[in-house]
């Protein structure tokens, strides 16, 4: 009874530290960037993420440079691999490694894509899943085992994506159908709702008013490539776009402030230009925020 007592004692402490504040700016943590982000001056960023299936198990000086990190920032954590529109089980090892990784490093929101990413071994890329009811039920059936398993609720990605399987409803009913069946929150990627809104022709301004504004933990930014005019690839690997900066402030306008993270991948620019945009998404944030509670004090 007392070891019980101690770990529920323990479990609420850890949770009540590791919180964000919702309008935290965050950085993308990539090897490639692990010298200037350990090199960065406190406040250059408020958080940082991580891809656990990139961490889980790794040692030595990158496990050492990454424990030192998880003390002295937030850390968040995006995964890649659970294949939640899947139909194969999940790998029920993987999921153990996964909780411990999230507890020790006392992380506040573990995210994945909604999405599927293996079919009898893995894709290497994120597939879309079609939007049926069918699909809604199985997607939410899978997450609320994610859930079970690691004990918290996970949030889930909207994807970008450039061919769809089968659309038997709009998008953000989908993303809607599967955060009220599955009980899960929502990591709001406002680079795909630009991307999908030119791939796919919707009006991206009304897909973020349909939002449950209630159930986004967070959000993400990044750049993509123009392919065309009716053709955006979510690559990470440019400046954001004007146009996506402009969605993330009606975001704010709409929901609210939430932790916001610049997602980049490749072609890392000089360290100075992503604490650029992160400085960007910091004024957006707070010039907004204060815009919401001027408007709720009216």
């Amino acid at each position: 009874m007392k070891a019980s007592a101690a770990a529920t004692s323990t479990d609420a402490a850890m949770t009540a530290i590791r919180t964000l504040a919702p309008d935290a700016a965050g950085l993308g943590l990539r090897r490639a960037l692990m010298g200037a982000v350990r090199d960065a001056d406190p406040g250059d960023f408020d958080f940082l993420e991580c891809a656990p299936d990139n961490w889980i198990g790794v040692g030595g000086r990158l496990g050492e440079a990454l424990s030192d990190l998880s003390s002295r920032y937030l850390l968040t954590c995006h995964g890649l691999s659970l294949s939640l529109g899947g139909v194969e089980p999940f790998d029920e090892t993987h999921l153990q490694r996964l909780r411990r990784f999230l507890d020790t490093h006392r992380v506040p929101i573990f995210s994945e894509h909604l999405s599927y990413c293996a079919d009898d071994g893995q894709l290497y890329d994120l597939m879309p899943i079609p939007f049926t009811e069918e699909a809604v039920h199985h997607v939410a059936g899978r997450i609320r085992q994610v859930q079970d398993a690691l004990g918290r609720r996970i949030a889930i990605e909207n994807v970008s994506a450039y061919a769809a399987p089968y659309q038997a409803m709009a998008e953000i009913d989908f993303v809607n159908a599967v955060l009220s069946e599955a009980d899960c929150d929502l990591l709001l990627d406002i680079n795909n709702v630009y991307v999908n809104s030119i791939n796919f022709g919707f009006d991206a301004h009304d897909y973020l008013r349909r939002i449950p504004g209630g159930r986004i933990a967070c959000m993400h930014i990044a750049g993509h490539y123009d392919e065309g005019d009716d053709l955006k690839i979510d690559t990470h690997g440019s400046a954001v776009n004007p146009a996506v900066w402009e969605l993330l402030a009606e975001a704010v306008r709409l929901h609210g402030p939430r932790p916001t993270l610049l997602e980049r991948d490749f072609n890392f620019p000089p360290f100075a230009e992503l604490l650029a945009e992160v400085s960007t998404i910091r004024r957006i944030l707070g010039r907004d925020s204060r815009v919401t509670m001027r408007h709720a004090h009216a």
